[in-house]
């Protein structure tokens, strides 16, 4: 069995991706490899699966949940690879060595460059919408300060 992290997953079309945590090269994901219900399925997932050789390449099977799975996201970078999200190590006095609280325009600032990197056919108006839901989002969980 190998490891890994789903990276995506279109429910509409019944297939996605999982990154091995290996580092290795991404692997094929079909909603008929899954003995998991497909409603499971998210980024960041933690999964289990077998390698096969598919017709376009290396594709999952028997994909199951990993043991202790957290379940965190992946970041997307640039062209769209999968990266850990860094995980802040908890200090004995509760202290969070990793914790960046931003300015709401140093956030706006980081999400524009996110999603120009990402996504650069976005609409000027679609950016702003995402920033605009984001800024929200990051107040409510205190990931910029007022």
């Amino acid at each position: 069995m190998v490891a890994g992290r789903v990276v995506r997953f279109d429910g509409s079309r019944g297939y996605g991706f999982i990154a091995p945590d290996d580092g290795t090269e991404d692997v094929f994901l079909h909603v008929n490899d899954l003995l998991i219900p497909e409603q499971q399925l998210r980024p960041g997932l933690a999964v289990e699966f077998e390698v096969e050789e598919g017709d376009r390449g290396l594709k999952a099977s028997a994909v199951k949940l990993a043991p202790a799975s957290t379940g965190r996201p992946p970041a997307l970078v640039g062209g769209g690879a999968a990266v850990p999200f860094p995980v802040a190590a908890r200090q004995p006095d509760g202290d969070d060595s990793l914790c960046d609280v931003l300015t709401p325009d140093e956030y706006l600032h980081e999400v524009t460059e996110i999603l120009l990197a990402a996504a650069p056919s976005l609409t000027g108006e679609q950016i702003l919408q995402v920033r605009l839901g984001l800024l929200r989002f990051g107040r409510n969980h205190g990931w910029t300060e007022d």
